[in-house]
């Protein structure tokens, strides 16, 4: 009897439905949110980790045996090209260059006076070229010795900051003895593996991000310099160096870096992740086709690229524009009628108590 009475009522509504004027499109008609189908600039990520080194990065040490003078420089100290940063004893060699310059100065007036009785031809060719090698002997020597006190000053070979300072004034040195460190920190470089799987698309110029804990996760910009010119045999990975912008001085050489990497960019189009319906390996979405009360969910197969955040790339299947649906779709088949609504469905349902 309750059976009767279901296929009673079933009979009734569809009676109602037919002798109101309603047909079966208008009741199934699904209210879905669409998104446009959107080109724009992506890029393949890779991460990896890295270590950060100076620009430039040098021991200073001393050139000769010798006292340490005086010492120019504070531990931590920033410093100029050619800055003096440590004097050794130079005292006997200031002793010797002052009878070497003695010595040129007379070599010099005997060249002059000579050459004016030369000019007189009162003195014979073989005595003016004697006088000039004796000049040309006592310049090249007081040379010399500048250089053996050019050796005595230790200068910054290029602009960085000095590191701690290992040695007072007084101190005997000796040759490879290291008196300190200097890097230049303006730039850093790092370096990091990535697997050579990728090697194409590593090229100079290619921008990257990097990030470090010990920096709260601050967002270094940077760009690949060189890639390695072999790949590793063991773990099939190459070496790639980036150039990091050290303006501020944040970054210290050493520091672990996380780095993301943004490989192949290229104008992709781009659709909401929400969109995809995926039925074992192959991935569909749901465009709608027509307007108004004729609006119908095209069922659409689509080969995806890579997959970003929240945001899928399109290779194949999908057209600039494109209205996807992206919420609504589990309801949808082909041909089913739509409405398109500014929110998602399911939230207005509950809003309205249906």
């Amino acid at each position: 009897m309750r059976t009767v009475r279901c296929l009673w009522l079933s009979v009734s509504l569809v009676l109602f439905c037919l002798s109101s004027g309603l047909s079966w499109s208008a009741v199934a008609t699904v209210g879905v949110v669409v998104k446009p189908v959107t080109v724009e600039p992506i890029a393949d990520p890779l991460e990896a980790l890295g270590t950060l080194k100076a620009n430039e990065s040098v021991v200073l040490t001393a050139n000769v045996a010798e006292i340490i003078r005086a010492i120019h420089f504070e531990s931590g100290q920033r410093v100029a090209k050619g800055d003096v940063l440590v004097e050794l004893d130079s005292s006997e060699e200031q002793a010797v260059l002052q009878e070497a310059k003695y010595t040129l100065n007379e070599a010099q007036s005997q060249l002059d006076r000579i050459k004016a009785v030369a000019k007189r031809g009162d003195a014979s060719q073989s005595l003016l070229d004697e006088k000039q090698r004796e000049f040309y002997v006592a310049r090249a020597r007081v040379a010399a010795i500048e250089s053996r006190l050019e050796n005595r000053l230790v200068r910054a070979p290029f602009a960085g900051v000095v590191g701690l300072r290992n040695l007072s004034p007084g101190a005997y040195v000796s040759p490879g003895d290291a008196i300190t460190t200097l890097v230049d920190d303006r730039r850093m470089k790092l370096d990091f593996s990535v697997p050579s799987l990728f090697l194409t698309s590593l090229k100079p110029g290619v921008a990257i991000q990097a990030t470090a804990r010990a920096l709260n996760n601050a967002v270094f910009e940077g760009v690949v310099q060189s890639v390695d010119n072999q790949v590793d045999p063991v773990s099939r990975s190459v070496t790639v160096r980036a150039i990091l912008d050290n303006a501020q001085g944040q970054l210290r050489a050493g520091l672990l870096m996380e780095v993301k990497l943004l490989s192949n960019p290229r104008q992709a189009m781009v659709i909401p992740e929400s969109a995809l319906v995926q039925e074992r390996d192959e991935h569909y979405v749901f465009v709608v086709a027509g307007s108004g009360d004729a609006a119908q969910a095209q069922r659409r197969r689509v080969h995806i690229g890579t997959r970003l955040l929240g945001r899928v790339e399109i290779l194949e299947g999908l057209a600039p524009s494109e209205p996807v649906v992206v919420d609504g779709s589990l309801k949808l088949r082909q041909g089913t009628p739509v409405a398109i609504t500014e929110s998602s469905p399911a939230f207005t349902a509950t809003k309205t108590g249906l």
